[in-house]
């Protein structure tokens, strides 16, 4: 791709991104409250309907617990997220001014998503009873991920704003029992982590090419690192909410019953933050080119265990 076109498409995203440009309080929240009486996350992503037990006031309020565990876990990624293009942007200040202003409304538009999602906690907290736990702090999170190699977190980031995009085509919007807010959060969020991950492609495919094969294998190394440690965040928060629905849902379960609401929970967090995004095709597409046999097969090992998180009716669209 010449360097022509590369402008032309961080020209782009700059169009789009004024265009759809929008404010938490005047364009998102508008005033209103979360309707409790509705879902927050659907059943795609959350995977309620596979716990048979269930009543639906008990299906609704978990979907309630994990939209709130959604929200906060995309603030988490988005700290890092912003960092890390910040960074970026240094590469271009005296080199294409376009593409410089892009990453700099990108960056501006991931520190608005974080106090977006930190004015849903505010709306939340009062609202749901005491004792919901989150379990990582955003900074700690942060800096783990920046400590990894460029080229790694690239990788998970494009990952993240793919997926992100997926969930909301599929899952979300179609969803006519979601609170309206809800809905209109991540409607709001879906418009700009689409452009978002334009700039993270071109950005992906320039470190790419900067690397050499050995960099880039150690970088292989890291992006398993970097799942593995997402895992470990989501194994935590599954606990953590788990336990908190339990407590709370005013209904009584047996310890077989609360270890496969646990379960659940944990498949659903694996599915919404690994395995729907390392099994989009857009992703597949551009990854596995840059790998050789060998590092693909590293990955494959890494993420078997993982792979069975996938809905009973899958719905979002997998690649081959």
């Amino acid at each position: 791709m010449s360097p022509s076109t590369h402008t032309d498409r961080y020209a782009k995203v700059i169009e789009v991104s004024k265009r759809v440009r929008w404010e938490i309080e005047r364009d998102v929240i508008r005033g209103r409250q979360f309707d409790y009486s509705k879902t927050f996350l659907p059943d795609g992503l959350s995977l309620v309907q596979e716990i048979g037990f269930l009543s639906a006031a008990d299906r609704r309020l978990l979907s309630q617990v994990q939209g709130r565990t959604y929200a906060y876990i995309f603030g988490l990624a988005e700290r890092f997220i912003a960092s890390k293009v910040m960074e970026l942007s240094r590469e271009h200040v005296f080199g294409d001014q376009v593409a410089l202003e892009a990453l700099v409304r990108m960056t501006d538009e991931e520190i608005k998503h974080q106090a977006l999602f930190r004015r849903l906690e505010e709306m939340m907290a009062p609202d749901m009873p005491a004792g919901y736990v989150m379990t990582a702090e955003p900074n700690a999170v942060a800096q783990a991920v920046l400590g990894k190699s460029t080229w790694s977190v690239l990788a998970l980031t494009l990952d993240i704003e793919l997926f992100t995009q997926a969930h909301y085509r599929a899952s979300i919007e179609p969803d006519a029992d979601a609170s309206a807010l809800w809905k209109d959060v991540f409607l709001f969020h879906w418009r700009e982590e689409s452009q978002h991950a334009i700039l993270d492609e071109l950005e992906f495919v320039a470190e790419n090419e900067k690397i050499g094969p050995a960099e880039r294998d150690a970088a292989v190394d890291d992006l398993i690192a970097l799942v593995g440690a997402v895992d470990g965040i989501l194994q935590a928060q599954a606990a953590a909410d788990a336990h908190y629905f339990c407590a709370i849902a005013g209904t009584f379960f047996s310890d077989a019953q609360r270890g496969q609401i646990h379960d659940t929970v944990l498949k659903a967090y694996r599915w919404q933050y690994i395995v729907s995004g390392v099994s989009d095709a857009r992703f597949q597409k551009l990854l596995f080119p840059m790998l050789d046999e060998a590092q693909r097969a590293r990955i494959g090992t890494a993420l078997a265990p993982l792979m069975y998180a996938v809905p009973q009716q899958r719905e979002l669209p997998m690649a081959a």
